[in-house]
């Protein structure tokens, strides 16, 4: 048995032709072109726990979980019941209203460092309006990120970024000049590399923006003493740390990434994983930091669907349910162990040199030999068409998996032992045709 060595055994469809007649790219979001994978896209019709299913109503275990939010899987009775009556006052009001105010209040108690927030409705609008915040506290213009970090498609956040940016020459993207000019990005758990490209720029400084823990080069951690150093050099030269914790924040538990490694930040970012999948999402830090926010301050921010009553009823809802069920993390927890583990038990089989990381919810490998990554070089380095042949493999047998090696698997709720068995199974299949592969060679 033998893997494809071209793309997508998948036929391509009407529907897309269909979507390139009508959507730039044939979709809302590259990686969903399959572009990164060199195959047909997945045309998706409905998702119902663990399961998605295409077009034609074939039904696959799904790791994808929305990249991330879903963490109780598809269509969870408590966040999908009565929907008519949390919609009956009315989806966007454009006021201000009390359950706004108390799930502000519920969110700064498991992340008190969001002394003061604003509700947006992505992540990519937290991230942008947390740099401006930055930039206006500090009145200084510099921002330092992080390659292979992903804070949405702002125009700063798209230089080297992770997840499935395509963003190689920043002029042809349609990125200014001037944006360039104003952000340095250095290399991940690289604290040398942090300061060669801030000497002489210090003065300059406004914000350094990191994802904690990564999840948009595959699964990162620091190294020790990463992001202490971080800390300590926004506090040196009098600018504002900023932790983007759109994937961390209620999959790695309800203290989010920051209550992990013990370090706080100046400002946060979370995303729309705290309504299950509907579009919110926040920003918020310290007290004098926001003050520069209007009618306060001189910043502008808003939006009308901000904190609309819709988005914050179905976060309010995703509290209440992690709230009420603290078994769910263990219960996830167990299941992307074994998952991790029987990955690595196939490997040691097959003699494969990749190494497995898991944490919490999230599993992860590249086809790199070697230790875990740790930066975007590492995750750059990766055989690219290997993932490619593998996750078409994988679609074959029945299992979902993100269509870019950027990204992770995200294990749900709505899992079950017989899920993960199944997903074994067919990478042990896929794994046996490429150690054959490997011996014909």
């Amino acid at each position: 048995m033998q893997l494809n060595r071209h793309p997508s055994p998948f036929l391509r469809t009407d529907w897309e032709q269909r979507a390139r007649g009508v959507l730039a790219g044939g979709c809302d979001s590259p990686v969903r072109s399959g572009w990164a994978v060199a195959g047909a896209p997945f045309y998706q019709s409905r998702g119902d726990g663990a399961h998605a299913y295409d077009e034609r109503g074939e039904r696959y275990i799904d790791y994808i979980m929305a990249y991330g939010p879903l963490l109780f899987g598809h269509n969870h009775p408590a966040l999908v019941r009565d929907l008519d009556a949390l919609a009956a006052g009315g989806m966007v009001w454009g006021a201000t209203h009390p359950q706004e105010i108390r799930l502000a209040e519920r969110v700064r108690s498991y992340l008190p460092s969001m002394e003061r927030m604003r509700f947006v409705t992505s992540g990519t609008e937290a991230v942008m309006s947390a740099i401006r915040v930055a930039r206006a506290h500090t009145q200084r213009t510099l921002v330092l990120k992080f390659a292979g970090n992903y804070h949405g498609h702002s125009d700063f956040a798209l230089l080297e970024a992770g997840a499935s940016a395509h963003t190689a020459d920043a002029q042809r993207s349609g990125i200014p000049e001037g944006t360039t000019r104003d952000v340095v990005v250095a290399r991940y758990n690289d604290l040398a590399s942090v300061d060669t490209l801030l000497r002489d720029r210090q003065a300059q400084l406004a914000a350094i923006i990191v994802e904690p823990i990564v999840g948009n080069m595959g699964y990162v951690t620091p190294v020790a003493g990463f992001l202490e150093g971080l800390r300590e050099r926004a506090d040196r030269y009098g600018a504002l740390l900023i932790f983007d914790e759109v994937i961390t924040w209620l999959r790695l538990g309800l203290g989010g990434a920051q209550a992990r490694v013990r370090i706080i930040p100046d400002l946060t970012t979370i995303g729309k994983i705290m309504g299950g999948g509907a579009p919110i999402a926040a920003f918020g830090g310290r007290a004098d930091v926001m003050a520069v926010l209007a009618p306060d301050g001189a910043t502008f921010t808003g939006g009308t669907h901000a904190g609309n009553p819709f988005s914050v009823g179905m976060a309010h809802r995703v509290l209440d349910l992690l709230e009420a069920h603290p078994e769910y993390y263990l219960q996830m927890n167990a299941l992307a162990q074994r998952l991790s583990e029987g990955i690595r038990a196939i490997f040691a089989v097959c003699g494969l040199p990749y190494a497995v990381v898991q944490h919490e919810s999230i599993v992860d490998f590249k086809f790199r030999a070697g230790p875990p990554t740790r930066n975007y070089d590492d995750a750059r380095a990766a055989d690219s068409e290997a993932y490619a042949r593998y996750y078409h493999a994988m679609r074959e047998r029945g299992v979902l998996l993100p269509p870019s090696q950027n990204e992770v698997m995200f294990v749900s709720t709505a899992h079950t032992q017989a899920d993960i068995e199944q997903t074994l199974a067919a990478l042990e299949g896929v794994f046996a045709a490429i150690g054959v592969a490997k011996a014909e060679r």
